[in-house]
């Protein structure tokens, strides 16, 4: 029956329960503390933060972690105290069995930076197992003739506890024939030895009952029985005898159940039931009696159920051969169990990152301990991930590694890893485990957004309507999440001129660009500006490309007439000689368009005549020329309207109108307009004066022509573009409207003059023909063939 500690000694025993043993050895620190087995969990070990030399907060800023050796945790830290804490109630002789001292290896991790250390907890036995003995009844035969002083070996108890708990005396109950005495084996282990004190007499008492206890070293001990029957045998003069005392064998761990062991043999030289033996187990321990059993016949040891190395590597036990006449003999079987490569390694995995960010060399992904139960080359072991992967292994402390990247990552190039960690034995056949990993490499904003096109050219017609979507650029970002959403802008203009503001925007989210207002070709042919694209990351990135818009013309300009003016107080009136042949030149339309391309090119149309047939006008210049021979009975005034029309579509037009005078010569210096009705009133001058008139303008006009080829001549040799001085409505024309003949616009060929007439009177414009029609290379044949064109493109012949 167990009885209860006294409480002062509970007391005493608490106050000794923990010892801090901090050595420092040869090779490395290794912090060793000791504990009572069957606390409770959550009990206080030690103090870890000071054992360490930490302060209060560094072991959860560290992430100080406990590995123990497989997936079972015994011990836990508490990071706010720095406590070192039980996990769960340990079991000694469940953890270590009858080996002592019991040792619970375990390493201290501490992440940041990257930190072991060694340590040991030494489990001491508490006194929570009482001796037991395998058989409640101890038969020994012992013969009548034995001898006092002989001695008699008994069956040992068994206790669980190691130590002073272990058993430590046996007693036996009063009588008159026997003494006990407690023997110690070679193993350690005390077994009782019951001595012949007096002789025995069969006749006298056949038999003996007595009573063995086994008590342990705790305090107060705690005690087993079992009865010794002692039978009183016939004289028998020979004991078994065994071949050879000591037997060994070694058997390998994965033996079948039921194989054969080896066999034990012994002889007896006495004859009849004297001489018959019997084999069996002689103070073997439960470990021997549950792996092996025995024929009690043949003394064959069998496999009872399959051995492991890695729990018990070798069995020691004694076999008794027994005759009878209550003589035996015994033997000693030294077993050693021999390994098998049938545990594959393990890997613990300790730490685990499995997002990594891009471009930080040597990161920490993993950290993790292997092992292998088995021994020898069985149990030695390499490890090792996939070659052409950016990771390295390093081996921290003994069987344990640390997975770090080997340089900077790169998400664009790759964004996922799969790692397989491979753990081969050396033992044959090779064993090996393998523990898949993934990491994910995190995004970094590394990369600016780069547009499609360096540039971009959009076309846009003009006189849009306002928000009109002209076109989009694009910019892609190879990064992720926020770091590769764009955001488009516009850039301050290359030209501090151009009102950028006003003239387009862009959608900050997607790039489209939107015209504000409407655009006038006329006014803003084309414009450039930059977009600029950037991230969302921290810091931002971002990037530029160029946009060019061109306008596109639309013809929303009808054509001006440059000549003849039409707003004058009075309006031009053309002479013409009545003896002018087909073809004559009597004036020429000029007429500009401020469109461009075919929306400027200009068609003239004689739309009305006061005397249809009578002139024509050349459809691409504007000129316009005698139709037919002037006769007497032609009407002396004329007035025609002209068309001038552009090539857009739909068309724009305008009209002049032109009035002619035909004269018989050019004697009147100056004719009034034809409206003016007080003309006709007026009296004929006498003809000598119109004579001397008309000499007087012939020779003026003379003079003039040649001062003005002078002058042409002069414009020419220094580069001017412009000939002579010639009064047309003022205003700059861009140069494709000028001096390009066959449009309806100005042409080198032709000057006109427009005179303003002084005098007291009225103010009215004189206008004249060409002056110098053919000065500028045009020559007669020139002329002639130009009124042949000129009747076969108005259908004379």
């Amino acid at each position: 029956m167990e009885t209860p500690l006294p409480k002062a000694t509970q007391k005493r025993q608490v106050t000794a329960i923990i010892i801090l043993l901090l050595l420092w050895e040869v090779g490395g620190a290794v912090i060793k503390y000791s504990i009572l087995e069957e606390r409770h969990s959550g009990s206080f070990v030690a103090n870890l933060a000071k054992d360490l030399g930490l302060g209060l907060g560094e072991l959860a800023s560290r992430g100080a972690r406990i590995l123990s050796k497989g997936n079972k945790q015994h011990l836990q830290v508490e990071h706010k105290s720095g406590n070192l804490l039980l996990k769960e109630k340990l079991d000694r002789e469940e953890l270590c069995g009858d080996m002592d001292p019991c040792l619970l290896h375990f390493q201290v991790l501490l992440k940041n930076p990257v930190q072991f250390i060694q340590g040991e907890l030494q489990l001491q036995d508490v006194n929570d197992h009482a001796p037991e003995f395998l058989e409640n009844e101890i038969l020994l035969k012992i013969s009548e003739s034995s001898h006092t002083g002989t001695a008699f070996p008994l069956k040992i108890a068994q206790d669980l506890d190691v130590g002073s708990n272990t058993v430590q005396n046996y007693t036996i109950s009063t009588n008159f024939h026997f003494h006990l005495f407690t023997r110690n084996r070679s193993d350690g282990r005390k077994y009782p030895e019951l001595v012949l004190a007096k002789e025995l007499d069969r006749e006298e008492q056949p038999e003996l009952r007595l009573t063995l206890t086994a008590l342990d070293g705790g305090s107060p001990p705690k005690t087993g029985t079992s009865q010794v029957l002692i039978m009183v045998l016939d004289i028998n003069d020979n004991a078994p005898e065994f071949a050879q005392q000591l037997y060994e064998v070694q058997v390998p761990e994965n033996s079948p159940i039921g194989s054969l062991v080896i066999t034990v043999s012994a002889r007896d030289l006495d004859a009849g039931t004297h001489g018959e033996l019997s084999y069996s187990f002689f103070q073997s321990s439960n470990q021997v009696i549950q792996a092996f059993e025995i024929n009690t016949v043949t003394g064959d040891i069998r496999l009872k159920k399959m051995l492991d190395f890695e729990e018990i590597r070798s069995y020691r036990m004694e076999i008794e051969a027994s005759d009878g006449g209550g003589l035996s003999g015994k033997c000693t079987v030294a077993i050693e169990v021999t390994d098998v490569n049938d545990n594959a390694p393990e890997l613990t995995m300790s730490l685990l990152m499995n997002d990594i960010p891009e471009n930080t060399p040597d990161t920490v992904v993993a950290i993790f301990g292997i092992s292998d139960p088995d021994a020898g080359d069985n149990g030695k072991m390499t490890c090792y991930i996939q070659d052409h992967l950016p990771f390295l292994l390093k081996i921290s402390v003994e069987n344990f590694y640390t997975l770090v990247t080997e340089g900077a990552l790169d998400r664009e190039s790759r964004a996922e890893y799969n790692i397989t960690i491979t753990v081969t034995d050396m033992g044959t056949p090779r064993l090996k485990t393998e523990h898949n990993i993934t990491v994910l490499v995190s995004d970094v904003n590394d990369n600016a957004p780069a547009f499609t096109q360096t540039s971009y050219t959009l076309s846009v017609r003009e006189n849009n309507s306002p928000a009109l979507h002209i076109g989009s650029v694009r910019a892609t970002d190879r990064d992720a999440g926020a770091n590769a959403q764009v955001t488009y802008s516009l850039l301050p203009p290359l030209d501090a001129h151009v009102p950028l503001a006003s003239l387009v925007s862009i959608n900050p989210d997607n790039g489209h660009l939107f015209a504000l207002r409407s655009l006038d070709y006329e006014a803003l042919r084309a414009f450039e500006f930059r977009v600029g694209a950037a991230d969302r990351g921290s810091p931002a990135l971002s990037s530029q490309a160029l946009v060019r818009v061109l306008v596109v013309d639309d013809n929303d300009n009808a054509p001006f007439v440059l000549y003849p003016l039409q707003n004058a107080s009075a309006p031009c009136t053309e002479l013409v000689p009545r003896a002018a042949e087909v073809g004559y030149l009597v004036t020429k339309v000029v007429a500009v368009d401020g469109d461009l391309g075919q929306n400027a090119w200009l068609s003239y149309q004689l739309l009305k005549a006061t005397e249809p047939g009578l002139f024509g006008v050349w459809a691409h210049n504007g000129e316009v020329r005698t139709a037919r021979l002037l006769s007497e009975r032609d009407a002396a005034k004329h007035r025609l309207l002209v068309l001038v029309k552009d090539n857009g579509e739909p068309p724009l037009s305008a009209s002049v109108t032109l009035h002619v005078l035909l004269v018989d010569g050019f004697s009147q210096p100056y004719l009034p307009a034809p409206e003016a009705e007080a003309v006709d009133a007026a009296p004929a001058a006498p003809l000598t004066v119109y004579l001397v008139v008309a000499l007087a303008s012939v020779s003026s006009l003379f003079l003039f022509s040649v001062l003005v080829f002078v002058a042409v001549w002069l414009c020419r040799r220094g580069g001017a573009a412009s000939v002579g001085r010639c009064s047309v409505p003022e205003g700059p024309f861009p140069d494709h409207l000028l001096g390009v003949s066959g449009t309806g616009t100005l042409s080198q060929s032709y000057q006109y003059e427009v005179c303003l007439t002084g005098g007291s009177g009225t103010r009215e414009f004189k206008c004249l023909k060409p002056l110098v029609p053919n000065i500028m290379g045009e020559g007669v044949g020139t002329d002639t063939e130009e009124n042949s064109n000129f009747r076969n493109h108005l259908g004379f012949n």
